[in-house]
């Protein structure tokens, strides 16, 4: 695999399903988000990234409530280059700025690992918007470019 290129389609997200198949129902999408441009990768990186079910509402914005009934399907794989890909869950939590969090959760039993969005609930997720996530276990924010949004009736974002 070249340095700049990840197979989405070479691992299933999660129980076996092929990425372009979420396991969703109306209101949920799969959201590719790719590196945007940094120092350290000037042209972005499209082996570095998230694929997320989304709970969405129609003009793109994370519903909350929908999350609430669905929140067992609302899974992330991270993936970058040279490493493992790590699977978890999109979780909304209370507090934070707004009154409420939306982040990306590893493990059950650490916070360690969780992976905060920066005002995830105001931003859109529609092809070409930017959305940033801190690192785990840091302070440091990347942004990522929404690379790829997908509908459960197979339908693209465009």
């Amino acid at each position: 695999m070249s340095s700049e290129s990840h197979a989405l389609d070479a691992a299933p997200l999660q129980g076996g399903r092929p990425p372009g198949k979420p396991d969703a129902r109306p209101g949920l999408s799969r959201v590719t988000l790719t590196l945007a441009r940094c120092p350290e990768h000037p042209d972005g990186s499209t082996g570095r990234g998230y694929e997320i079910v989304a709970p969405l509402t129609p003009d793109g914005h994370l519903d909350p409530a929908l999350w609430r009934e669905t929140r067992d399907r609302c899974r992330v794989r991270r993936f970058w280059i040279g490493e493992p890909d790590r699977h978890g869950r999109l979780v909304h939590r209370a507090g934070g700025e707004g009154g409420a969090t939306w982040l990306i959760d590893y493990e059950d039993w650490t916070n360690e690992d969780d992976e905060a969005g920066y005002h995830l609930g105001t931003h859109v997720f529609v092809e070409g918007e930017y959305v940033s996530i801190r690192d785990a276990g840091g302070a440091v924010y990347r942004t990522f470019k929404v690379a790829r949004l997908t509908h459960p009736d197979g339908g693209d974002g465009s």
